[in-house]
């Protein structure tokens, strides 16, 4: 690494330590904190002389559904400018009332009680407005300074504070279903309408796992630097594996999320660690129930993964249906990131905090689904492709997969599917 790799590392080094800790104010946000302070003081003053004074006789013909009117009016002038001014009123456009209200009951009611970070003194109502702003648009910081009246650096540090408080609730809202909860959760492999005599031997579904990716900005030290050599031109083709989180996801029927696992681009883990937690606690699986997920995942007794290679017709109805179940994942993850628009690309080269982001807006799409309201994304063509190979095999899996592929097209063949 030459002199200008390092001052150009060491540049995003100190750049990065800035965001991330400490934003001093911008000659524009100085001027407007100063405008706000001496609006705010000459207000101030204007209200003292007006109470000095009588009021004034004015006489104005209302209808009688207006007479309260006024009283309103003379409340609007002394409201607190961080509370009620058209900037911080403009996202309720975009953000449910009820969802703000929802969320910040979630946190007043969680163990988690340490006051949000930030300077500005920002309500709790107010704070989750910001956050859920951050989190559901492509903004700026300084597009959401000026709504708000609050410097860049402090809405970053209440961000991230937000998403801190957010993230100790996973354990409550993305919880694996137990008992009757997962008896409830089961759905059937093939069609629901056949008899339960045709269908005996076939498992059911407890959920779909599958795995997304979040692009994320790169590290420091891990940019490519300006270069004419091939290498550069193969790296402009192939993103590097710390560009993105790796997001593993198993969902129910609904696209609620059961199981959540983000991890860095680099890590080649896929199902591993859920597969071994599933094999020392056979009981979190109800008799007769599998996990669906497509190729690339490890086959075992619980988990059904497709068929690779060439292969007959009991084999392509197998892989058919287990893909038609894979697309429920797709759905989810389409969702998610259709109410979420910020991990389109999230501009964080801190793996820690863009993990934080990450599991904030899964934690969140729970609540919100718990809630009845459900965000309708479209499915991008490469959620729902898998070019990988069977990943592992073990016996037991095999052998469940076959007994499960023979009984579909036994039935197929009957008419029955």
């Amino acid at each position: 690494m030459d002199v200008s790799e390092c001052v150009l590392s060491a540049g995003r080094a100190v750049l990065d330590v800035v965001e991330r800790e400490w934003q001093p104010l911008s000659p524009g946000e100085l001027e407007q904190r100063l405008d706000q302070a001496v609006e705010e003081i000459l207000e101030a003053e204007l209200i003292a002389q007006f109470k000095t004074q009588p009021p004034p006789t004015i006489f104005v013909h209302l209808p009688q559904s207006q007479a309260s009117v006024e009283p309103q009016v003379l409340q609007t002038c002394i409201r607190p400018p961080e509370e009620e001014t058209p900037e911080s009123r403009e996202p309720l456009e975009t953000v449910d009332c009820a969802a703000i209200k929802c969320i910040t009951d979630l946190l007043q009611n969680s163990q988690s009680r340490a006051r949000m970070a930030g300077r500005a003194r920002l309500s709790l109502s107010h704070t989750v407005l910001l956050s859920l702003t951050l989190l559901s648009e492509r903004v700026s910081y300084r597009s959401v300074s000026r709504r708000f009246h609050l410097e860049k650096g402090n809405i970053h540090r209440i961000f991230f504070s937000f998403c801190e408080r957010l993230n100790t609730l996973e354990e409550k809202q993305i919880r694996w279903p137990v008992g009757r909860e997962a008896v409830e959760a089961l759905f059937p492999l093939c069609s629901p309408e056949k008899e339960q005599e045709e269908q005996q031997g076939v498992p059911v579904v407890l959920g779909v796992l599958g795995h997304t990716r979040i692009p994320i900005r790169l590290p420091i030290g891990k940019h490519d630097v300006e270069s004419a050599g091939p290498e550069v031109k193969r790296m402009k083709k192939e993103a590097h594996p710390d560009s993105w989180l790796n997001l593993q996801l198993a969902c129910n029927r609904k696209g609620r999320f059961l199981h959540c696992r983000i991890s860095k681009g680099s890590d080649v883990d896929r199902g591993g660690a859920l597969r071994d937690k599933l094999k020392q606690h056979p009981e979190l699986m109800p008799s007769g129930s599998c996990l669906l997920a497509r190729a690339g995942y490890p086959l075992t007794a619980h988990i059904l993964t497709p068929y690779s290679g060439s292969h007959g017709p009991r084999e392509e109805l197998f892989n058919k249906t287990l893909e038609e179940h894979c697309h429920i994942l797709d759905q989810a993850v389409a969702n998610l990131k259709a109410r979420f628009k910020r991990l389109r690309y999230l501009d964080i080269g801190n793996y820690e905090r863009a993990r934080a982001v990450v599991l904030t807006a899964c934690v969140l799409h729970n609540v919100f689904l718990d809630m009845g309201q459900v965000f309708q994304g479209d499915v991008e063509e490469e959620e729902a492709i898998t070019r990988e190979g069977e990943l592992e095999m073990d016996d037991e899996g095999v052998h469940r997969r076959d007994a499960v592929s023979d009984l579909l097209f036994k039935m197929f063949d009957s008419g029955s599917v």
